[in-house]
């Protein structure tokens, strides 16, 4: 199975991860800001770097459409899914 470079690097963080996660707290990890705070909503550098967490969305849909994660704890309304990484998950990452 191949995986994109962002789904790898989230999957990676499910795996190791010691109980359930929600995704999207790993996303400023994998891909920081590379911009000021103040920069201009049209700055180039903040708009790549809106692609780059639009693109970890989409990771983390098809992490779970392809089975490789699973939701552990549903969203509440206060927190997103918690999830955790399937046995083919963990696998996929060795």
């Amino acid at each position: 199975m191949s995986l994109s470079d962002d789904e790898h690097a989230l999957l990676l963080r499910v795996a190791e991860a010691e109980r359930p996660v929600a995704m999207s707290d790993f996303f400023h990890d994998i891909h920081p800001p590379d911009f000021p705070a103040e920069a201009a909503e049209d700055d180039v550098r903040r708009e790549g770097w809106m692609q780059r967490q639009i693109s970890l969305h989409t990771a983390q849909v098809r992490l779970h459409d392809l089975g490789l994660v699973r939701v552990a704890d549903p969203a509440n309304g206060a927190r997103p899914d918690l999830v955790e990484a399937t046995q083919e998950g963990r696998a996929a990452v060795g």
